[in-house]
């Protein structure tokens, strides 16, 4: 547990500074309330043998000051321990971003959409409370508590072993038994909100094809049985947190009686001034407040602490695509791009996705390479964005190969519009925009022209301001493509690979768009992935890559 405390500190990387700053605050907050308490039952008390008022300035000097430093102390406290947790956070999510990146997108496969949300969102929050209420409230009990004790002995050695004993009790034991009775629940409960999280965000992406099938019902059925298992866990968690309550309080009376019955003792033997009584008895209530949080800090810290581990899943993923330690120069236009003899797969023991693939793609050169669904196509892609390297074999540019460069260099020279390119939900604008940020409204309108969609476009009454929806889905299929596809014309990439991009269109249309498109990038090398026969008359060289059987 220790070690997995200090990565997460690491990943957080708050500064030590800071935190010692809300503990001080929060300590002193306790104590002053400590000091409120004892000083309001040493003046009620002292109030009632009706003593000159003058000799109670002290003690209602004394209230006053602990009065107004107690809400100020807890304020300024709140404020100091929420900056941590920000803080805390903001570094949290651009380090497990920085870290989970470079295994986009061969190595986050494996991983369910709603499963990875659910990390970066809800297990990546969860690192704020490191900090404000897992770290944080078992250092302010030990100070304050041992403060507490302290100055309980001075007035009464027996006042201050009890109280010594109650907060042991209240602040160790009372947590730990309630901890037990949900020893399994922070890792459970951390698997079933990235359960039920996947089922939510699968659902609604097939909604319609759920309801095209008549499944809907099933599939609400599954979710609410993931629904249902994080209730539970919820209940058992809400259980463990009333038993901590319930055993702290107890051990919370029992410790104040005990403190009133040896503070009379003492009196009735002379050893202690009959006002002082009150004074340990409110104290030793007062002192508890310091341990008050500690068995939520315990579930806390193991649910915090269990949500870590699943992102220390992900950033301890070694990239497999790593940039050399002496990169080269990167490369100038035009390149001449090959794969040699390639053989890729996307994990050890997996069936390879290429085996014994070459091909040539000379400056300005016009290729199209056909094949079947499954036989490659995408995986030459990946190969030539160095998503993935291949196992035998290598790509190079102009004679280099491709892990001699830096990926930010590889990548700049290749424009890519596949058929399964992200549209993010902005305008048409922002989404055009990403391949160049200073293009302006002529360039973009060029761009969607050799697109074959800048009419529609401007039959919009927003136009290029346009809302496309989340992953596009306010758009067709095809309108939904060439705007992809104008995006990658829209790049000054050298070379230019076309992924399907035709799918979604009627043969009439697709010849015409890879015309304009072949004649838009004329100059740029032009690699046509597809399996339809649009663009094969235009093409300098015709690769049919076969499915392997």
């Amino acid at each position: 547990m220790t070690a997995t405390i200090r990565r997460l500190m690491l990943i957080t990387d708050v500064r030590r500074t800071r935190l010692a700053l809300a503990a001080l605050l929060g300590v002193l907050t306790i104590l002053f309330g400590v000091g409120l308490m004892a000083t309001a039952g040493f003046l009620i008390s002292r109030a009632a043998e009706h003593p000159a008022v003058l000799s109670l300035s002290a003690a209602i000097v004394g209230v006053r000051f602990f009065g107004l430093a107690r809400p100020l102390a807890r304020y300024l406290e709140r404020l100091a321990s929420h900056d941590v947790a920000l803080r805390s956070l903001g570094r949290a999510r651009a380090q497990v971003y920085e870290a989970v990146e470079p295994l986009a997108p061969v190595q986050l496969e494996d991983t369910r959409r709603g499963d990875l949300l659910s990390r970066f969102v809800g297990d990546v929050d969860s690192l704020q409370n490191l900090y404000l209420r897992g770290l944080e409230p078992p250092l302010v009990a030990l100070i304050a508590g041992a403060a507490s004790v302290a100055l309980a002995a001075i007035f009464l050695p027996a006042a201050g072993v009890v109280l010594a004993a109650g907060l042991f009790l209240g602040g160790i034991v009372v947590p730990l038994a309630a901890a037990s009775v949900s020893r399994r629940t922070s890792v459970r409960y951390a698997e079933a909100r990235g359960a039920l999280t996947s089922e939510l965000v699968e659902t609604l992406a097939g909604s319609a094809e759920l309801a095209a099938f008549g499944l809907e019902r099933d599939r609400l059925r599954t979710m609410r049985r993931a629904d249902s298992t994080l209730v539970r866990i919820s209940r058992r968690a809400a259980f463990a947190d009333g038993l901590g309550d319930a055993l702290r309080l107890l051990v919370t009376g029992v410790t104040v009686v005990v403190v009133l019955a040896v503070s009379v003792q003492a009196h009735a033997e002379g050893r202690l001034d009959r006002v002082l009584i009150a004074l340990l008895g409110l104290l030793a209530l007062a002192a508890f407040e310091a341990v008050q949080p500690l068995s939520e800090a315990v579930r806390e810290l193991q649910a915090t602490l269990a949500a870590g581990r699943r992102i220390l899943d992900l950033t301890d993923r070694v990239p497999r695509i790593v940039d050399p330690v002496e990169p080269l120069a990167a490369p100038q236009s035009p390149v001449t791009i090959e794969l040699e003899d390639v053989r890729a797969r996307y994990g050890p023991g997996e069936r390879p996705a290429l085996d014994g693939f070459s091909l040539r793609l000379d400056p300005g050169r016009r290729v199209v390479l056909l094949g079947p669904s499954g036989a490659g196509k995408t995986t030459v892609v990946k190969l030539l964005l160095r998503f993935l390297d291949p196992e035998r074999g290598r790509v190079t540019f102009d004679g280099q190969d491709l892990r001699c460069y830096r990926q930010e260099d590889v990548r700049s020279m290749i424009a890519v519009a596949g058929q399964d390119a992200h549209l993010f939900s902005a305008s048409i604008r922002d989404n055009l925009k990403l391949a160049r940020p200073e293009a302006n409204d002529e360039e973009l309108a060029r761009a969607l022209g050799a697109a074959r969609i800048l009419s529609w476009v401007q039959s919009l009454p927003d136009g290029l301001d346009t809302l496309v929806g989340e992953e596009g889905r306010e758009l067709s299929g095809g309108q939904r493509q060439r705007i992809v596809l104008a995006r990658a014309l829209l790049t000054d990439a050298p070379v230019l690979v076309l992924d399907e991009p035709t799918a979604h269109l009627d043969p009439p249309t697709a010849k015409k768009l890879v015309a304009d498109v072949f004649s838009a990038a004329r100059g740029r090398t032009i690699l046509l992935i597809t399996h339809r026969p649009e663009g094969v008359d235009l093409a300098d060289e015709v690769v049919v890559l076969r499915e392997r059987a």
